[in-house]
């Protein structure tokens, strides 16, 4: 594993807030506060045994705000954007953007634009190689610019509907359904909207949150979509079909669990005390990105606030849902000393080791996952204990955002400071993977749980045998080395300070909980 904060000029030198790699070319695309979506072609550091590099390739300078997420299709045919209102433009656009890329996932070719008060669904061609629009007007109209290049055409309009709505704040987060039909997106307006990408227009509202969505997740079966609120809490919707218009079944997703709080028992047994399992509001990021396991096997939730005593302090952690169970957390990932704002999946499963049958989770298979706090982040399998490694120091500003390349090859942090960082891990380093066909999915399997409760002695571990590697901020050298070059990376990777501290002990072990 060698990776490292790449030293350029992302987003003028604006906060890089999200990224995601493309599934089949592997270009990593980053939203930034200047606007821009840019598009970055990744260079291997592998042959030189240096830090991977990116080159630019192309902008879409289409918002007219600063990008808060993005994310590419499960074909890489699309990428949906989202952004912050802008009242900057001649109309109140947005904040939902869809741009569609040719069979090679190379070169934007098309645009689709829903409007916000505008009940308006709009497709733009775009000149091959990425042009920017420079202007869209409420009419049927859209200039584009290539150069000295300018063409204009039409806009198919949709129908309207008295009842349709759009998100009227910031767009924070978003999520593809499996097939690529539907995305659901989370906004400041304390709403989530399901949208229907070939018909252009909302499907669906979810409006119970009594503040800002945070993070959205689709599930892989899409039995269930979850949300995550700075209102504190989870909300987990079942797909309960409509009755069949043309035989075909409506989706319609109900709200199913409300999961706010933990209830303890006091020392004396005296009375149980109940207390939240989330952070309010007061936490410093905008996002609260959540995931689903590719197998849909569990769903992981950041901004965990858990006590594990009425009387003990909060310890910042993500909880692990099992699908057996959704009304409550299985397990939960301390150990980080500030809240954890985002966590994703790698998208490649691994054969077993076998070289722990202490783990917590139970599958034929092993799975990757990162969780990013706000300035530190954490790998996890599910075949190992404490986490496989654990990065720090890599930013000046919170991390905003992680992706993994489609081949498990690559993992990606953006950050506030206006960086982002690249991690290269060498072919078998995180293992075998196994081949598609080979990965026996549980997500119908709902009366298994793929996560156990574990044993006592298991329950509080202060050590780790992960990679930590801690970079000096100062010195601005960004390391990441092996595990059996561990010592030497840490003590090279801090250089510049006199003498780095010796890290305190932290619980880092995954934690069963119990509720009643």
């Amino acid at each position: 594993m060698r990776g490292g904060t790449v030293q350029i000029n992302w987003h003028d030198t604006k906060p890089v807030l999200t990224l995601d790699f493309h599934p089949l070319s592997g270009t990593l695309a980053t939203g930034g506060a200047d606007y821009d979506i840019k598009l970055w072609l990744i260079n291997s550091g592998e042959v030189q045994k240096e830090v991977p590099t990116v080159s630019y390739q192309t902008s879409l300078s289409y918002h007219g705000s600063a990008v808060n997420i993005l994310r590419f299709s499960p074909t890489g045919e699309q990428l949906a954007s989202g952004a912050d209102v802008s009242f900057r433009m001649k109309v109140d656009m947005k904040p939902l953007l869809l741009i569609l890329f040719d069979s090679k996932g190379k070169h934007p070719q098309q645009i689709v634009v829903w409007f916000s008060g505008v009940e308006a669904f709009g497709i733009a061609w775009v000149k091959e190689y990425g042009s920017q629009i420079v202007e869209i007007y409420q009419s049927n109209e859209v200039n584009l610019s290539s150069g000295s290049y300018t063409q204009q055409i039409l806009v198919q309009v949709g129908k309207s509907s008295s009842h349709c709505r759009f998100h009227r704040k910031d767009v924070l987060d978003l999520q593809w359904s499996t097939d690529g039909a539907f995305l659901i997106s989370g906004s400041v307006d304390n709403s989530c909207i399901i949208w229907d990408v070939n018909k252009g227009s909302v499907h669906q509202i979810l409006d119970a949150h009594l503040h800002y969505v945070q993070g959205v997740a689709w599930d892989p079966q899409s039995k269930y979509v979850a949300s995550l609120s700075s209102d504190r809490s989870c909300r987990i919707y079942v797909n309960k079909p409509q009755n069949k218009t043309k035989g075909i079944e409506k989706m319609n997703y109900v709200c199913q669990h409300v999961i706010t709080k933990s209830e303890q028992q006091m020392v004396d047994d005296s009375k149980s005390v109940k207390s939240h399992l989330f952070h309010d509001e007061t936490l410093p990021s905008f996002f609260r990105r959540l995931k689903w396991s590719p197998d849909g096997s569990f769903l992981l939730v950041p901004a965990g606030s858990y006590k594990y005593s009425p009387a003990s302090g909060p310890v910042n952690t993500a909880y692990v849902f099992s699908r057996k169970d959704l009304s409550r957390p299985a397990l939960q990932l301390p150990g980080s000393s500030k809240p954890v704002v985002a966590v994703r999946f790698c998208p490649v499963a691994f054969q077993l080791r076998g070289s722990n049958s202490a783990g917590f989770f139970k599958l034929p298979y092993r799975l990757i996952f990162a969780v990013a706090s706000l300035n530190s982040l954490y790998i996890y399998d599910t075949e190992s204990i404490p986490p496989i490694a654990i990065l720090a120091g890599l930013h000046y500003a919170s991390i905003t955002d992680i992706a993994w390349s489609h081949d498990a090859k690559y993992l990606a942090l953006s950050s506030q400071d206006g960086y982002s960082t690249l991690v290269e891990f060498e072919n078998g380093e995180l293992g075998s993977p196994l081949v598609l066909s080979e990965v026996k999915s549980v997500m119908g399997d709902e009366k298994k749980s793929p996560a156990h409760k574990p044993k006592p002695e298991d329950m509080e571990v202060e050590e780790t045998t992960a990679q930590v590697v801690t970079v000096s901020a100062d010195s601005r050298k960004r390391a990441v080395e092996r595990k059996d070059d561990l010592k030497e990376a840490s003590q090279n990777a801090t250089s510049g300070s006199a003498s780095a501290p010796k890290p305190a002990k932290r619980r880092i072990t995954p934690v069963s909980i119990d509720q009643s």
